[in-house]
């Protein structure tokens, strides 16, 4: 190693003697390789990772278990980190500190002696955490239910799994894994000698159930072959990235890209004569036309019926100027695609709206399709005009799909029940790249920009977007129900809300106190990125002398940083009715002040307080003037930080309207569903139950924000209440379930609120 340029740089051997202070572990077989260990160690690892390295080898080497763990840890895991990324070790620590607690701490070492191993067959992040989960299930379901004895016994036949793991692997994808350990579990969980048979692959079912899973083609053992075919044909260099794909989950997720790279099922079977390796060639054939052809377009505008056809028609496009440089893929894309029959569907029971446009793909695909349908023929005519004129773009095929959608568009088209069969087109992605939308860029110049409008006041409102709005008394949603328009709150002084800041100042120093315990301290380096903040020095002179050297540089030289601790992303939603302007008591001098007040400095406590936590988070509000009107107001967007442009927006809030709850939550979920993170949550304050103008049954409105709740949930958004209604224990609770808060005392809001939402994320 060369000497450092800096004179008072600590020598190899003074760094040497540190970091094995910092392991602190006392065999002498560690002793003998650690410095070896430590030299790759230092290649592939940064700073955070190599520490996290050594903590995880000290703790090995302090559970009692000899030598074994910690010496395969210190050899193994460089390895492991320059496939898998030094951010899949805390993962696999827990796994390794769950197995330690049990009664199976003797599997870590044939755990550690395999993992190397499964992940080169597991490099994905979503197939190694699919692995460790499922040796954690393992050991719950055989540990300790020995005959039913209630005592804790370790599992028979976890370390025979571990050391198969590798050997299972190289046969099954991580689902036909998890199936065949399903099957040892259940039928031998009470016998343990049979149970280390069958997971050491000694007996004849064992093999059998193995031959039984095992199916279909590995994109583990063809993903450099896949790669040269992306880069050589298509000029592509994206990273290919597997997904778990169980063959008999309801919804298999479809292919997609995203900055990270083109995500693809880990299995494919052949199916209609293609086998498994043409099938993953057709997907991406299909995604680099769309990466060198499509242009995303704004959704917000677009019903979800439109969007379909758009991303249909869009598909097609693309295939067809795929087949315009190689036209054998006609052969690869028609015996893939379905062929739905014309009268396979019933317009008058069913939604047919998926079956025509499959038909249509179809038509474009197969001159002898067979169709007579007179509008169908007609846009395929069209289809092919608008193709014959050049490459054409996305705006223009979307025009196109828009008229075709219009022209043959039934009432039927509504109806719950949709036809699917026959229309799921599987080597076409998810055309999540085809779409924008306006949350994703809530900087206050976005709304600056002339638009057209609806009404001359509103000279910077959207156009609106529609929602769907559900009936309790039919038990069914009413599409298109409901048109929110959204637009940037006006400015006011922020300087009120300074003085609104130093009127708590005591409340603040108290809540300091508290932010500091739940602040992130640590900042994570991520490695290994196409995209980042900053070069990656070690990986890009890597990267170099390959190049040099006649080699596939790796793409990945660059890399950003993380918080450590927190992943949470937060939207305060604030119900601004004509209700918030209703003065309240405060103090014991009988002083009046509006409810809207009180809100303005809770929020702004509030701000402030996840301002200091670092967490990125958004403030909106919203009121209602019939189902026509409903208004969306942004206060703050996740780019902005909290500053005098913020503040002068919430020192402008003004009270008005009526509560249209429901449409107010699906939108902000758009804001929120788009943001990277672990934890979302949305934090609605109110000071009443939901109702409008053009409402009578007060249940309806009610009925709907629980169904808005709901489908939230769905998207793993977690909505929690804050009432200021007395009343509103007689509602709330059918809304939101358990999770609301009721402020009686509404003059306590400013301190309440912050505290609550520390409550909430701690």
């Amino acid at each position: 190693m060369a000497a450092p340029d800096n004179p008072a740089a600590p020598s190899w051997e003074e760094r040497l003697h540190g970091y094995r202070e910092q392991l602190a572990c006392g065999f002498p077989q560690v002793a003998e390789v650690f410095e070896e260990c430590l030299r790759e160690a230092l290649v592939v690892l940064s700073a955070s990772g190599l520490d996290a390295y050594l903590d995880t080898a000290r703790f090995l080497g302090g559970m009692g278990r000899g030598v074994e763990p910690p010496l395969l840890f210190l050899e193994e895991w460089p390895a492991i980190a320059r496939t898998l990324g030094e951010d899949a070790l805390p993962a696999i620590n827990a796994s390794m500190q769950a197995l330690g607690k049990s009664p199976n701490a003797r599997a870590i070492t044939p755990f550690l002696q395999t993992l190397a191993a499964v992940a080169r067959r597991l490099p994905a992040a979503r197939q190694m955490q699919r692995y460790l989960d499922l040796t954690q299930e393992f050991t719950e379901r055989t540990t300790g239910s020995i005959h039913g004895i209630h005592q804790t016994f370790a599992s028979p036949g976890l370390p025979d799994f571990f050391a198969q793991a590798p050997t299972l692997l190289d046969k099954l994808s991580i689902g036909g894994l998890r199936k065949w350990v399903d099957y040892g579990i259940r039928n031998y969980a009470n016998h343990p000698e049979r149970q280390r048979d069958y997971f050491s692959l000694k007996s004849a079912d064992s093999r059998a159930v193995l031959q039984r899973e095992r199916h279909g083609t590995l994109l583990v053992d063809h993903q450099r072959l896949l790669d040269l075919y992306l880069r050589g044909l298509w000029g592509d260099s994206a990273l290919l990235v597997p997904y778990p794909s169980d063959a008999d989950q309801a919804a298999r997720p479809a292919p997609y890209y995203d900055a990270d790279g083109i995500r693809l099922p880990d299995v494919l079977d052949d199916a209609h004569g293609v086998s498994g390796i043409d099938r993953y060639r057709a997907t991406l054939a299909h995604i680099a036309g769309h990466r060198r052809w499509s242009t995303p377009m704004f959704a917000d505008n677009c019903s979800p019926m439109q969007r379909l056809a758009i991303e249909v028609f869009e598909d097609s496009r693309i295939e067809t100027l795929l087949m315009r440089v190689y036209p054998g893929l006609r052969r690869t894309f028609l015996a893939l695609h379905p062929a739905p029959r014309a009268d396979a569907c019933d317009p008058a029971s069913t939604s047919c709206l998926r079956h025509r446009l499959s038909m249509f793909s179809r038509a474009l695909l197969d001159s002898e399709h067979g169709y007579h349908d007179a509008e169908l023929l007609k846009f395929v005519g069209h289809f092919h005009e608008t193709m014959a004129q050049g490459d054409s773009s996305s705006e223009e095929i979307a025009d196109l799909a828009l008229a075709y959608i219009a022209r043959t568009r039934r009432q039927s088209d509504q109806l719950a029940s949709v036809h699917f069969a026959d229309t799921d087109v599987g080597y076409r992605d998810d055309n999540r790249h085809l779409w924008r939308f306006h949350e994703l860029s809530d900087d206050e110049e976005m709304f600056d920009e002339p638009r057209p409008t609806t009404a001359a006041t509103d000279v910077d409102r959207l156009l609106p977007r529609h929602y769907r709005e559900w009936d309790y008394q039919s038990q069914s949603y009413r599409p298109d129900w409901v048109s929110l328009y959204e637009s940037l709150h006006p400015a006011g002084d922020a300087g009120d809300i300074d003085r609104l800041l130093e009127k708590h100042a005591a409340l603040a120093r108290r809540l300091k106190r508290l932010l500091d315990i739940l602040k992130p301290q640590d900042k994570v380096r991520i490695r290994y990125r196409e995209d980042g903040s900053e070069l990656d020095l070690d990986v890009a002179i890597r990267s170099l002398i390959d190049f040099k050297g006649g080699a596939n540089p790796d793409p990945r030289i660059n890399m950003s940083h993380r918080t450590n601790g927190r992943n949470l992303a937060v939207l305060v939603l604030l119900d601004l009715s004509q209700s918030l302007a209703d003065k309240v008591k405060v103090g014991t001098g009988g002083g009046e002040q509006s409810i809207l007040e009180l809100s303005q400095e809770a929020v702004s406590l509030l701000a402030w307080s996840i301002e200091q936590l670092g967490d990125p988070f958004a403030i909106a509000g919203f009121h209602s003037d019939s189902r026509h009107d409903v208004r969306y107001l942004h206060l703050k967007g996740y780019s902005e930080r909290w500053g005098d442009a913020v503040k002068s927006r919430l020192a402008a809030m003004q009270a008005g309207y009526s509560t249209r709850m429901g449409a107010a939550m699906r939108h902000a979920a758009h804001y929120l569903a788009a943001q990277k993170a672990d934890k979302k949550l949305l934090l609605l304050l109110t000071d009443g139950q939901p109702a409008d103008v053009d409402v009578h049954d007060e249940r309806l409105l009610i009925e709907d924000a629980r169904k808005a709740v709901e489908e939230l949930d769905q998207q793993g958004i977690f909505t929690y209440c804050i009432n200021l209604d007395r009343q509103a224990d007689d509602y709330v609770g059918d809304i939101f379930g358990r999770r609301y808060t009721v402020i009686d005392n509404i003059e306590r809001l400013p301190e309440r609120l912050p505290e609550l939402f520390m409550a909430l994320t701690r």
